[in-house]
């Protein structure tokens, strides 16, 4: 049986397992890119490294943000083409997916480095943490072209249904990375340039290994390199319009992160920058598994929409948010319990850093809880190719609800105001997810009758 075919006959939730597993696995190392480097540059460097690294962080989710538009509007479109058995069409739709993203590339890194020292100005880095921003962010940018045709790509092969190949290039550049920066920053002291040398090196050593399974012949679908220039308005309107609620998700990420950092500066100073950059790395290890169980259900939810099979499509989101809520759980019990020990973590020297972060991991994660099921609901939109829907709860938390009360809630409670805006935006975007997807339930319901009873039908 073809690979992708059994994305509409397997059971759900063994499918949902051989597909989530390895890509909850890549995405925990893929998390120790940046964690990894924040740990050894908050105990190599101290808490201005960590400043910078956090400064840096919106620049870094804006480059992501126009990846993610191309590789996952591109994964979307070719899982939904595969259940439609269309293999042609989900092959051109590849070829053109890598050429906007070798051209976003490029342009990304061309325009951070022609205005690197102003962007970083905008970004609100002091003069005691500019060099350290300075150092790393220069860096990172000739690793652009690496990290968009790696992670572009990977998604690629997952909607093929190769969630094993998925899963082993995450692991390459996240276990690279970590031996690099342990040689680079302990080693060789090249402080945060070490880390960011660590992190592009290990961005090549992924995108080489993607492109040999391309090379290689080992892929389900044929990457036809001579249409790789020729990019088609139709397909890009097509990967762009699925691909909006990531992008938008992570666009947006960039937007508060950049308003959160001046809202930190203004109550709180370098050193509360440094304590975010804490909860912000521990709050990833948390949300990189539930990323993971997206990227496992998504080829099986736009499979089985696209095949009509909308009970397996129900199926599906159910056993993906089940899985998610009780990851998100185990990850709160954690901040809960062994809150010391987890910030220690990232300096555990300097006692300032250590009583900020304490204060700020156990206010900006008492909703965790119910993170995971507005997380998997906004991809479960996404994946049924509703962009509209999926961007209203991609941009709920980060946009529409935390924005606002990161302007609002400091003017009352100071930092406290600060760290406080985002159990109130997760609590009130989970609210929405919830009303969305049981409509949405409702919908598919009713679809699922009508196509049975036409198949019943006598002709």
């Amino acid at each position: 049986m073809d690979r992708a075919e059994r994305l509409g006959t397997e059971r759900i939730l063994p499918l949902l397992l051989k597909f989530s597993v390895p890509a909850i696995v890549g995405m925990l190392v893929q998390a120790l890119y940046n964690v990894v480097d924040r740990i050894f540059v908050g105990n190599g460097v101290g808490p201005l490294g960590l400043a910078g690294l956090s400064l840096v962080f919106p620049i870094m989710l804006v480059q992501m943000a126009f990846v993610m538009l191309v590789g996952l509007g591109a994964t979307a479109v070719i899982s939904i083409r595969l259940g439609e058995g269309r293999r042609d069409e989900a092959e051109k739709i590849l070829a053109n997916a890598l050429g906007l993203l070798l051209i976003i590339a490029l342009a990304g890194m061309t325009a951070g480095l022609l205005f690197l020292d102003p962007v970083l100005r905008l970004m609100g880095a002091s003069e005691a943490v500019m060099p350290y921003a300075r150092d790393y962010l220069s860096i990172i940018l000739y690793g652009a072209v690496f990290q968009a045709v790696s992670f572009g790509l990977n998604h690629m092969i997952r909607a093929q249904g190769s969630p094993a190949i998925a899963m082993a290039t995450m692991l390459i550049g996240a276990i690279s990375n970590t031996i690099l920066d342990a040689v680079f920053i302990l080693r060789f002291g090249w402080g945060v340039k070490g880390a960011a040398w660590a992190t592009i090196m290990a961005q090549a050593l992924s995108m080489v290994w993607v492109l040999s399974y391309f090379l290689r012949g080992k892929s389900e679908l044929r990457l036809n390199w001579r249409a790789v220039p020729r990019i088609e308005l139709t397909i890009v309107k097509q990967i762009a319009a699925i691909g909006f609620a990531p992008f938008a998700m992570q666009l947006a990420a960039s937007v508060q992160n950049f308003i959160l950092n001046q809202s930190l500066i203004r109550h709180g100073g370098d050193l509360a920058v440094s304590a975010m950059s804490v909860v912000f790395s521990l709050n990833t290890l948390i949300l990189m598994p539930i990323f993971g169980i997206n990227q496992g259900a998504q080829p099986i939810l736009g499979y089985n929409y696209g095949a009509k099979q909308y009970q397996r499509v129900r199926q599906t989101f159910l056993y993906a948010a089940g899985a998610a809520t009780l990851v998100v759980n185990m990850g709160f019990l954690a901040t809960r319990l062994f809150p010391q020990q987890l910030v220690s973590l990232f300096g555990k020297e300097d006692v300032q850093l250590m009583a900020l972060g304490l204060r700020a991991v156990r206010t900006v994660m008492i909703c965790m809880p119910v993170v995971g099921l507005q997380i998997v609901g906004a991809n479960f939109f996404q994946a049924l190719g509703k962009p509209k829907k999926a961007a209203v709860l991609s941009l709920s938390r980060q946009v529409l609800l935390l924005i606002p009360l990161l302007f609002i809630l400091p003017r009352f409670y100071g930092l406290s105001g600060v760290f406080a805006a985002y159990p109130a935006a997760d609590a009130g975007a989970t609210a929405v997810t919830v009303f969305l997807v049981w409509r949405e339930f409702a919908a598919l319901g009713r679809a699922q009758a009508e196509t049975d009873a036409a198949v019943l039908q006598p002709r």
